[in-house]
């Protein structure tokens, strides 16, 4: 359980990384929504 927690935790590190250096907020929002839908049809 330690290497799941770990491992989001290392990914949602990077995803607030490219949130910084993407200048518009309308995309960051489209990837972040695609990327929600991808993990829990992966995840289920």
């Amino acid at each position: 359980m330690k290497k799941v927690l770990g491992f989001a935790l290392f990914w949602t590190a990077v995803g607030m990384f490219i949130m910084m250096l993407l200048p518009n907020l309308v995309w960051g929002v489209i990837i972040l929504v695609l990327l929600l839908i991808i993990g829990y049809r992966l995840f289920c």
